[in-house]
């Protein structure tokens, strides 16, 4: 295994809130009790006293929790001695608990290559792995622990954790039984069977199984945080904030805490406790958390409180195209509160430039562009940096989502509007003529997934047969709005006696024919994608089929970002009901009773 095998995959991005279960820290007292005792050997000391006392030094600044200072002095071992693959290790150590993801990887690589016999190190390099979704480098690893450590509690337990995040929930399940049968009153165990369950949305089961763990130890940090995040779709809204509070306070240091942070944040949204959820939300960009975005501009970010009148702010966007959606709706406010003397530069996913600036003309819209610098997403915006000499320098940057805490105090402060941003009139009017040359019936766009499926994302969304009942329906016909490789869902429609009519261009990349196209359709329906979002952005008339523990609707039996759409709620276990409420809804539309949303 080179570096350029942990380096040159590409990291995962999922949900921040996810339920975690892997056991074990590089930085324990465990772990770094058996380094001190590595380095107290007599022949060591004899050999090379100078570098002991380094790494000594080193294992006690990470004690301290100075992991900088722990790297500097196993730097300084190293130029000693790059040979040494415990100086290595600790590097190792400090750098993954400093946040440096990448260089820890390659330090804990070249430390199991200088001591293959250490199947420590490899466990340390798997759960690093599994961190940055590495996920098959993952297993290679922990199976090789586990081959010399057979039986380790620890050790299963992350092998365990690695098939949930590959979705082979059957094998994480076997794992965990033939463990727990070894150690039954393992509390580690029964916290990761929860979150296998979990992950499947199995709400009720992942939460016998947290009850489990912390009955063993009540003290259990992630398993209360664990119980949180199934308390809130289950509808104990109050006892999922208790937990992630209470989790808090036991949480590891960096990612751990961090993590909670977040998950206390979107809790705190979903309740309706707003702005201090959106203040809270500011979590979301602490370095602890592997995908938070660090913003490369000139220009300082704006201080909390510094007033916009006059000033010229570059809003940057943040995450994902469904996010920059509801996110992007404060973009007007913010053009509005720099006033007629200032000048807002907004910077979006690029395939959405053309929309942005159409819906505000007097902003400056450009692409940010992204890269993973040492493990960590950087972004900044090239057309800021492209602008002619001469041109206004920017005054403050902000985070897209950082405006909502100002713009958004209350639910009463979202506008009450059909959309924010226009699609193209003339595309609208040709997709409308296409569309009217399928003949007659209501045309109805349908999205049912997301281009990303993998661990906890999939118990989101549905699997294509259970929305036969919607795709039958009298009266309408049926277009299909999905990106990505749909052949198989359309063939099993086909089969069906179910035409789906796909258009003709790129539904992943052409998004103002995307935009264009759901204003022309009678109706979008869909979960809350990218697709769907930027058909309630655009005003089109959209339905939102929405998890039990989807934030966004702040307490309320609507979606305040888009107030005119309308949302079908479920449960995990809830999707036959759910689309059954769908096709009345859409047989009453069929009808022309509209009137019932």
């Amino acid at each position: 295994m080179t570096a350029q095998d942990l380096t040159g995959l590409p990291l995962a991005h999922g949900p921040f809130a996810v339920a975690q279960g892997t056991a074990g820290d590089a930085a324990s007292a465990d772990a770094l009790g058996r380094l001190s005792r590595k380095l107290s050997g007599p022949g060591a000391l004899k050999k090379q006293r100078r570098l002991m006392t380094l790494l000594k030094a080193a294992v006690a600044r990470i004690q301290k929790g100075d992991f900088d200072g722990g790297a500097r002095r196993a730097l300084e071992a190293l130029a000693l001695d790059e040979t040494s693959g415990l100086a290595w290790h600790v590097l190792a150590i400090c750098q993954e608990k400093s946040g440096a993801f990448i260089p820890a990887l390659q330090a804990y690589e070249a430390a199991l290559k200088l001591i293959p016999e250490d199947p420590n190190i490899a466990h340390d390099l798997s759960r690093l792995a599994q961190r940055l979704g590495y996920l098959e480098i993952a297993e290679k690893l922990i199976l090789i622990f586990l081959a010399a450590e057979p039986g380790h509690a620890d050790g299963a337990n992350n092998l365990a954790c690695v098939l949930r995040d590959q979705s082979r929930y059957g094998e994480a399940v076997a794992v965990l039984k033939a463990q727990l049968q070894l150690d039954p009153a393992s509390q580690v165990l029964w916290n990761t069977l929860g979150t296998v369950m979990s992950d499947q949305g199995d709400m009720k089961t992942a939460l016998t199984f947290f009850e489990e763990a912390l009955r063993l130890d009540p003290d259990f940090a992630k398993a209360r945080y664990n119980r949180a995040n199934v308390r809130q779709p289950l509808g104990n809204l109050a006892g999922a904030l208790e937990d992630l509070e209470a989790a808090m306070a036991g949480a590891e240091p960096g990612y751990e805490a961090a993590m909670m942070r977040m998950a206390r944040a979107l809790t705190l949204m979903g309740v309706g406790r707003i702005p201090e959820g959106f203040e809270a939300y500011e979590v979301r960009l602490d370095e602890a958390l592997p995908d938070s975005m660090r913003v490369v501009a000139e220009a300082p970010r704006r201080p909390a409180g510094a007033s916009l009148a006059g000033a010229c702010l570059l809003i940057m966007g943040e995450q994902g195209l469904a996010d920059e959606m509801v996110f992007g709706g404060c973009v007007g406010d913010a053009i509005e509160a720099v006033g007629p003397t200032g000048q807002v530069m907004l910077a979006v996913e690029p395939r959405l430039v053309g929309l942005f600036q159409r819906s505000f003309p007097t902003a400056v819209v450009g692409g940010h562009r992204t890269v993973r610098m040492n493990g960590r997403l950087h972004r900044h915006a090239p057309f800021v940096e492209d602008l002619p000499e001469g041109s206004r320098p920017i005054d403050f940057w902000t985070p897209m989502a950082t405006l909502l805490a100002e713009f958004r105090p209350s639910v009463s402060a979202f506008p009450k509007r059909g959309g924010y941003l226009t699609a193209d009139p003339e595309r609208v009017a040709r997709w409308t003529a296409e569309l009217e040359a399928l003949g007659p019936g209501l045309k109805v766009g349908l999205h049912w997934k997301s281009l990303l499926m993998t661990g906890a994302r999939a118990r989101y969304f549905s699997s294509f047969d259970r929305w036969r009942p919607v795709l039958e329906t009298p009266g309408c016909v049926m277009v299909n709005l999905q990106c990505g490789d749909v052949a198989a869902d359309l063939a099993e429609a086909e089969a069906a006696g179910v035409r789906i009519w796909t258009p003709p261009f790129d539904l992943k990349d052409d998004l103002e024919d995307l935009a264009a196209m759901s204003c022309a359709l009678d109706l979008v329906i869909g979960p809350g994608i990218a697709g769907t979002n930027i058909a309630a952005a655009v005003g089109a008339r959209t339905w939102l089929l929405t998890a039990p523990d989807d934030w966004h609707l702040l307490a309320t039996d609507r979606y305040p970002f888009y107030p005119e759409t309308r949302v079908f709620r479920r449960d995990f276990d809830g999707w036959a009901a759910s689309i059954a409420e769908v096709r009345e809804a859409l047989d009453r539309a069929v009808a022309g009773e509209w009137n019932a949303d």
